[in-house]
């Protein structure tokens, strides 16, 4: 709950700031970037919606191909119900057998994970395309972006928020400049990501005035205003 609620207060501050997004983050990318290099190594858990093989080595009649279902069982022949979620493949088979054991002379059974389910992050705001990327091997922030659609015009790639804690289960933000990955200035600010992790891009303060006015000035004024609305020259940037 606390990660998705940190989600939305990002996004609602990010919506209404022009200057920094995140002035204290709580989680340094350096240490954020290190657990997502580390995941890896640790053992795959099955998660709702992976489709699971089921193969048994002397009795092939029982194989079975199913999808985790919501409830996180799957069902299966002679066994009937079966919790999977949070069980490592080995584990499951290990767990498969001992249930087989009752009623086949030799269990032998294999599990194969087809499709993970986990293995997405989520990229929104001024992207391409907002939504759920396929973690297909080491993935960076810029790499996340790319696979959205590329950043747009109004983004402002000096404060890219990554939000964290689905996987970990300890909840994290920090903020990244991409425009010193981009200028070659700073790659370390590139993290590397973790299943479920949230990339948010927000919009650039100019972006936001001009926002703000079409919502609030140009539909109530009898005569145009410029777009996009000029930034006062007596504020502070963040560029």
């Amino acid at each position: 709950m606390r990660y998705f609620v940190a989600l939305i207060v990002v996004m609602f501050v990010a919506g209404c700031a022009t200057g920094p997004i995140v002035k204290q983050p709580t989680a340094p990318f350096v240490q954020m970037n290190k657990e997502a290099v580390e995941f890896p190594s640790q053992d795959y858990l099955i998660q709702i919606g992976d489709e699971l093989d089921i193969k048994f080595l002397y009795n092939p009649e029982l194989n079975e191909k199913l999808p985790v279902r919501p409830d996180g069982r799957i069902s299966l022949q002679l066994v009937k119900e079966v919790a999977v979620v949070g069980l490592t493949p080995s584990g499951l088979e290990k767990s498969l057998t001992e249930k087989y054991a009752g009623e086949l002379k030799k269990p032998e059974i294999t599990v194969i994970v087809r499709t993970f389910t986990a293995y997405k992050v989520f990229v929104d705001g001024e992207v391409g395309r907002v939504g759920l990327v396929p973690l297909v091997g080491p993935m960076t922030v810029y790499q996340a972006i790319t696979s959205a659609g590329g950043w747009r015009e109004t983004s402002r790639m000096n404060e890219i928020v990554v939000i964290r804690g689905a996987t970990t289960g300890k909840p994290g933000v920090t903020v990244v400049n991409l425009e010193r990955v981009l200028d070659n200035s700073d790659m370390s600010q590139n993290i590397q990501l973790m299943p479920m992790d949230i990339v948010y891009v927000p919009k650039s303060p100019i972006a936001n005035v001009d926002t703000w006015a079409d919502l609030y000035i140009r539909k109530l004024l009898p005569f145009g205003l410029p777009s996009p609305i000029p930034t006062p020259t007596t504020s502070s940037s963040i560029y």
